[in-house]
């Protein structure tokens, strides 16, 4: 009994202790309510009757954490970001790779004008080199794995590469420098070969001694980049009516470098387009295209040409064919295509398939062709050989008259040559009036044999492992080696030169020119190459590691010199991206304008620079 009226009692004693609560509570609220009222919260209009206050609102979300801060190595393009590589702590500078500069040209796109990429969510990852354009292989040719290794051997004559190759890469000094002079590369390869994955072609050591941005750029070769075919050209598009698809391809380059290239340290008011080789024909007919006025502002080439035979005296090789020699191979290529697939029993069938045929149906038959199997017919067929072509759409008609009409980029250059450019031909001596090729070697033993050369090791080969006997001795007068492989250097490289650079000269006087004579390989590649063609290279870019060139070349006995040669050049070379003249201590020579040449050689220990009149 006690312990229910205990209970009842605190019951009691709880509903008085709530009923209390409420009271205060409604005092409160009514205060509140007044006090509102006073303040001029109420409605003027009101009834008297007032709303209690709502309940405070809830706190707002946590706003979104910012989005994390770029890494040191992304930049903006005006496609997207891309992220770089800090390679500081090897070579010096910071690269970005793989970079796409246009669409990939394929499906409506092969045989177009480049167009402008997509852009991309995201960072995109800039660390490795984008695809080799579409070839067949050569020595050299990417290997199967786009770079250079034993795999090349085993790819000659077969298709590499991919049509989605559009790619540019780029080195810089590892600084904080701004408005750094910039340089374009394009590679050599006769235009159907070659790739910027090359170790020959790697910026580094480059932009780090001229302190410059190093650009390489890849572009469409063979017949995808050069092909004179009508029903092709159906006008609109500027470029498109044009069978030039390289060449604008090398100045959409240009145009990704004018917009982009302050975000990677460069100045787009200080680019040098560059080029050995078929890359050097091709800068020099960007020199004479309308379309390429305001790119560039200074131009380096090596080993180019753009003379017809219209230009040259009888008996030199031209470097360019006229348009309506690309016409016809344009059209021969069409015909064995259509008999290679069966859709025509032979060329008379052809010729009557495409006669029956619209333009733009003949269009659709080339763009839906495998690209590796169309290349291995051309060349099969004897009919890769391609060039730039002086349409008078892209280029001119004659490009060496446009230059002598004051109708081009007219900016500084700087032109090399090697004294020795034929000796990497020697495989057509047959063509030009010798009884055989220069070598008893294929592609695939020469391949070989370089790629596995060891310069400091015990000699195991001699010129007679790979010279023909006919050739042999080489310094035979008349048909020795020397004296045939010569007769290359000077009916094509010296007379398109000559050409080329006395014709600049009446329009400039800042025209400068060099030749290598550095031949002290170990043998017997001083004698098979000595100062080949392309042998320049290395010592522009200060890369003597391991690529098909410089196996021949490096080697202990002629280290000290040759670096010492290879930084001078490179100092000549940044001096001339600064200030459009090449002239520089590290020369110790004064370098006076064409026809003056600085003749480039060394001993085994130091540099050996002297001026020809």
């Amino acid at each position: 009994m006690k312990t229910e009226t205990t209970a009842r009692n605190q019951a009691a004693a709880a509903v008085k202790k709530t009923a209390t609560a409420r009271a205060v509570a409604l005092m409160m609220a009514t205060a509140a309510l007044a006090a509102l009222s006073a303040c001029g919260g109420g409605s003027s209009g009101s009834s008297g009757f007032a709303f209690l206050p709502s309940a405070p609102p809830p706190a707002p979300a946590p706003s979104p954490a910012p989005p994390a801060a770029d890494g040191p190595m992304v930049r903006q393009t005006t496609a997207g970001k891309v992220e770089g590589v800090d390679d500081s702590a090897k070579s010096g500078t910071w690269f970005w790779k793989g970079i796409p500069f246009a669409k990939p040209p394929v499906g409506e796109l092969r045989w177009r004008a480049p167009a402008t990429p997509e852009p991309w969510s995201g960072i995109r990852q800039a660390t490795k080199f984008g695809n080799a354009c579409l070839q067949i292989g050569r020595i050299f040719s990417p290997g199967a794995n786009n770079t250079y290794d034993e795999t090349i051997g085993t790819m000659l004559g077969k298709p590499s590469g991919s049509e989605d190759c559009l790619f540019v890469n780029i080195w810089r000094p590892a600084t904080a420098d701004k408005n750094l002079p910039v340089l374009l590369f394009i590679h050599g390869g006769s235009n159907i070969s070659g790739y910027t994955a090359d170790p020959l072609y790697d910026g580094a050591a480059l932009a780090k001694a001229a302190n410059a941005v190093v650009i390489t750029a890849s572009y469409r070769l063979g017949i995808l980049g050069f092909l004179n075919v009508p029903q092709l050209r159906p006008g609109g598009a500027e470029g498109d009516d044009s069978g030039n698809f390289a060449l604008l391809d090398n100045m959409a380059a240009l145009r990704f470098i004018r917009d982009n290239v302050a975000n990677f340290g460069g100045d787009p008011g200080n680019v040098t387009l560059s080029g050995e080789s078929a890359g050097a024909t091709n800068l020099l007919s960007v020199m004479t295209s309308p379309m390429a006025k305001g790119l560039f502002h200074k131009a380096f080439e090596m080993s180019g040409g753009i003379s017809l035979a219209s230009n040259l005296p009888p008996g030199t090789l031209p470097s360019l064919s006229p348009a309506s020699a690309s016409l016809a191979q344009g059209e021969g290529i069409l015909e064995k295509l259509l008999v290679a697939d069966g859709t025509a029993a032979d060329a008379t069938a052809a010729k009557a398939y495409i006669a029956g045929r619209t333009p733009a149906q003949i269009a659709e038959y080339l763009r839906a062709q495998d690209g590796g199997k169309m290349l291995t017919t051309v060349v099969a067929a004897g009919l890769g050989s391609v060039g730039p072509i002086p349409d008078g759409t892209v280029i001119p008609t004659d490009p060496i008259g446009a230059i002598a009409a004051d109708q081009y980029v007219k900016v500084p250059m700087l032109s090399g040559n090697t004294r020795d450019e034929g000796k990497l031909f020697a495989s057509l001596l047959g063509t030009i009036g010798f009884p055989k090729p220069g070598w008893i070697v294929t592609d695939a033993q020469r391949f070989s044999m370089m790629f596995n050369f060891d310069p400091d090791a015990a000699p195991t080969l001699t010129v007679n492992d790979i010279i023909d006997p006919f050739y042999l001795p080489v310094d035979k007068p008349g048909t020795g080696y020397n004296a045939a492989t010569a007769l290359i250097t000077k009916g094509l490289f010296e007379a398109n030169r000559d050409n080329l650079l006395n014709t600049m000269k009446t329009r400039q006087s800042n025209v400068w020119h060099y030749r290598l004579d550095w031949a002290q390989e170990a043998s017997p590649w001083n004698d098979v190459y000595g100062a080949a063609h392309a042998f320049d290279l290395p010592f522009v870019f200060g890369n003597f590691g391991p690529s098909v060139l410089s196996n021949a070349m490096r080697g202990k006995a002629n280290e000290k010199g040759r670096l010492a040669l290879s930084n001078a050049v490179m100092a000549s070379v940044g001096a001339f991206m600064r200030t459009g003249d090449p002239n520089t201590a590290e020369l110790g020579a004064t370098w006076a304008p064409w026809p003056s040449q600085l003749l480039l050689d060394a001993t085994p220990t130091a540099t050996k620079i002297t001026v020809a009149p």
